[in-house]
């Protein structure tokens, strides 16, 4: 948690009347100080200098704390480490921590949130996103704000192998879940996964992910942070293989972090990796081999830790 004091109000694009791609999809940069009383009416409150102190302070760095000494305990302290979209804050009627995110109310992220987090797509057992707080629509702005829980980036590598083992589960029900609702993620990542430490996994960020209509749909453009070879400038590719491979390099990743190199697993993953999108497996079917080789794990073997322990 890194942080500096930050009380500029940038002119922003949130302002333009117009929503096309382009202008409804781009990262927004709010004023953040313009919004605290609708966030306040709404049960929310962002980080102040107080707060960063308190927290400094209470996590045993009180070096940094002082670093904020002579300044106004009530300004507001954006984390420097976070980009301008997004600030830390608490619900203040339980002091829950929050990440609040700012997004074009016309965007597809807010959409494919607002879908995801509704009422009957949380009640599904396959769907492992992030729970929403509340959605809050500022439309003279054109401007929405996301409050979701504050989960962190997976940095512990101390589970045993049935622990890890649900991590990859969640990764890839999640995954066929947001496919079957033809949604593709595309921007599959190790920093796009977090947890709560209490056994939950959930992808973040959707600034790139897509919702289709019924089919079999292709786009053009590189992006996300792992690409497979088909994403070459001007080539159109089947977004979900895109995930399918993504999904793939995660589960390595995660495995390193973990300290596990389990052969069963990476013969799930090879396929995903296949040149060729077309010979990948979808999901559904990355999940059924994923299940064969859980269900054939000894007891001792799912209590055993990493290698490196």
């Amino acid at each position: 948690m890194s942080h500096s004091v930050w009380f500029t109000c940038p002119s922003s694009a949130s302002s333009d009347s117009s929503f096309d791609e382009d202008e409804v999809n781009f990262r927004m940069r709010p004023c953040w100080p313009k919004y605290l009383g609708i966030l306040h009416r709404r049960g929310f409150r962002l980080d102040t200098v107080r707060d960063v102190k308190n927290y400094y302070r209470s996590n045993g760095a009180p070096k940094k704390a002082d670093r904020l000494q002579g300044l106004d305990d009530d300004s507001l302290c954006p984390d420097a480490g976070l980009p301008d979209n997004l600030f830390r804050g608490i619900k203040t009627l339980n002091g829950t921590p929050i990440m609040v995110k700012a997004v074009h109310r016309k965007s597809r992220e807010l959409d494919i949130i607002r879908f995801l987090s509704s009422p009957s797509m949380m009640r599904q057992s396959l769907n492992h996103c992030i729970p929403v707080h509340d959605l809050i629509d500022v439309a003279d702005d054109s401007i929405a704000f996301i409050v979701m829980e504050q989960w962190s980036p997976i940095n512990d590598s101390s589970c045993c192998l049935r622990c890890f083992l649900t991590t990859l589960r969640q990764c890839i029900e999640h995954c066929s879940f947001m496919h079957k609702h033809h949604i593709a993620h595309l921007d599959i990542s190790l920093r796009n996964l977090l947890t709560d430490y209490k056994g939950h996994y959930a992808f973040i960020d959707f600034e790139l992910s897509r919702r289709f209509e019924v089919g079999n749909p292709r786009i053009t453009g590189r992006r996300g942070t792992e690409l497979p070879p088909e994403c070459i400038d001007g080539a159109f590719y089947d977004p979900y293989k895109v995930d399918v491979w993504a999904l793939g390099v995660l589960i390595l990743r995660v495995s390193k972090l973990a300290g596990f190199c389990i052969p069963e697993i990476l013969d799930v993953v090879k396929p995903m990796l296949h040149e060729n999108p077309a010979q990948r497996p979808s999901l559904d079917m990355v999940m059924q081999a994923f299940n064969h080789v859980t269900s054939s794990t000894s007891l001792q073997r799912l209590q055993s830790l990493p290698s490196t322990h």
